[in-house]
């Protein structure tokens, strides 16, 4: 998987021509740094709400979160993903992953455990 946006050392994804086209698209987000236990998953939640974007967020063994995001429009998951690198009051990223990702189809944005 090709690396798309990683704010932790500054640079974001190219647009192409093809980014506005109103087909799923879905990133893989990896997010490290002070993020369990300071309700990150919870702000997630509710900007994903906001802009509509579906997918799930989970926190992983080793520390850090993993996010499935997914929306027709690219334009709107490249928009979530400040807000993502951004977290909670209280928390902190220090690094930010994101690949592309086969679209799962997810119906809303949950919370897994």
């Amino acid at each position: 998987m090709r690396l798309l946006y990683n704010p932790s050392v500054g640079k974001g994804r190219e647009s192409s021509a093809n980014s506005s086209r109103k087909e799923l698209a879905a990133y893989r987000v990896i997010v490290s740094g002070r993020v369990q236990g300071v309700f990150y998953r919870a702000t997630a939640l509710d900007g994903a709400v906001m802009l509509g974007v579906r997918g799930w967020v989970k926190n992983l063994p080793d520390g850090r979160v993993l996010a499935h995001i997914e929306h027709e429009n690219r334009h709107v998951l490249d928009s979530f993903l400040p807000h993502l690198k951004e977290g909670p009051p209280g928390g902190y990223v220090d690094d930010m992953q994101v690949t592309e990702a086969e679209p799962e189809g997810c119906p809303d944005f949950q919370i897994r455990y």
